[in-house]
């Protein structure tokens, strides 16, 4: 776990577990009835790793 955790990089590691929560919730609030919103806040997880994507190729 710790060689993945290295290869990640911290940073990442809790980007990407962002990004599930994200999901999760997204999910959650889509079949609660609140589709317009579950929509809204499931783009946040392209966005975030996109800007992740962005942050890595320009270090």
């Amino acid at each position: 776990m710790r060689d993945f955790i290295k290869g990640i990089g911290g940073l990442n590691l809790v980007m990407l577990l962002l990004v599930i929560s994200i999901i999760v919730v997204s999910e959650i609030m889509f079949f609660r009835g609140n589709k317009l919103d579950a929509i809204f806040v499931g783009l946040w997880a392209p966005t975030i790793l996109g800007f992740m994507i962005y942050l890595k190729k320009h270090r």
